[in-house]
């Protein structure tokens, strides 16, 4: 997570009728204290602006959050607001400093945010007492943070081409993609299916499935079968104009299959029985397997490997900062 300064971070960081889901509130700051870490204390409102930070969509609804995440978003926050603590201490003990120009810029950026300078001021009353030297420092807090983690995690965890192909390579697998079908159908189906229909039901169905095939045929393209599809099919991919998109041909029966082969893309296969069913399919696009192009998944992959250094990076810091620090949950 990153340590900039943001609107989330200074300032604490039409549901449908009938059964909502259980919500609680983020309980709003007293300037309680929660946390010292070496002899500096963390207060309600510094967790609440993480919480906030973590769950931002709690803002739009008064604080409202799903009860059952309420617990593992203020575990996370707590970790956060005392890792973020003990980096900003070690920041000052390696007197890494802020540049003037830069601090101004960040402040500037800051207020930038605000569309009503109201609102600005509401927030340097509540947050700061009136003080634009507290904000500074708040600001400038932000700052050293996000130095000291450019230099320990983002600068360490970057992921050169030739690290990116080597993983490629070594994890081909990962990138290959099966023989796939993308598909349309229409489906005549038993009245009910947990019955044995009547030879009358039977009759009636192939009568609805000669009649679907003709005009089936007759459509042009993708529209107009799916049209026809939402219209007289059974099957559930009705509502998504008989589109099944591309499924592997694992997933497809072996009649589906045979009947798919003898295609060419763009055309329709006749009456396909299956058990007591009925069904038509046109043929949009066949792939064949394949391995994707390092080319064309290589950003991918970086950013993959990026996020894992990062993770393991940060979890380092963490746990050797923490090592002689004196951490007091209140």
């Amino acid at each position: 997570m990153s340590a900039t300064m943001d609107r989330a971070q200074v300032a604490s960081h039409a549901p449908s009728e009938g059964l909502r889901p259980h919500v609680s509130s983020f309980a709003q700051p007293t300037n309680q204290p929660v946390v010292r870490v070496n002899g500096v204390t963390l207060t309600d409102r510094d967790l609440l602006r993480e919480e906030y930070t973590i769950f931002p969509y709690a803002k739009q609804h008064n604080g409202s959050v799903p009860q059952e995440m309420e617990p593992q978003i203020r575990r996370g926050a707590m970790q956060m607001i005392i890792f973020e603590e003990l980096v900003y201490q070690d920041a000052q003990r390696r007197k890494l400093t802020v540049a003037p120009d830069k601090l101004q810029k960040a402040e500037a950026d800051f207020r930038q945010q605000f569309s009503d300078p109201k609102e600005y001021q509401q927030l340097l009353a509540e947050e700061f007492q009136g003080s634009k030297q507290l904000l500074r420092e708040k600001i400038r807090r932000s700052l050293l943070i996000e130095e000291l983690l450019k230099s320990e995690v983002d600068g360490k965890s970057q992921v050169p081409l030739a690290e990116a192909r080597a993983y490629y390579q070594k994890n081909l697998s990962h990138y290959q993609y099966p023989e796939t079908f993308a598909i349309q159908t229409i489906s005549i189906l038993p009245p009910q299916k947990e019955q044995k229909p009547t030879p009358d039901q039977l009759k009636e169905m192939r009568k609805r499935a000669d009649d679907a095939l003709k005009q089936a045929q007759a459509t042009k393209d993708p529209d107009s079968f799916g049209l026809l599809a939402e219209k007289i099919s059974d099957d559930d991919y009705r509502v998504m104009m008989g589109n099944h998109r591309a499924v592997p041909r694992a997933q497809l029966t072996a009649q589906v299959v045979q009947a798919l082969l003898a295609l060419k893309e763009g055309q329709i296969t006749g009456l396909i029985q299956i058990e007591q069913a009925y069904t038509i399919v046109r043929l949009n696009k066949h792939s064949l397997a394949g391995t994707q192009e390092f080319q064309d998944v290589k950003e991918q992959i970086r950013k993959e490997l990026k996020d894992k250094k990062v993770n393991q990076l940060r979890a380092a810091l963490d746990k050797r900062l923490r090592q002689n620090a004196k951490i007091e949950t209140l």
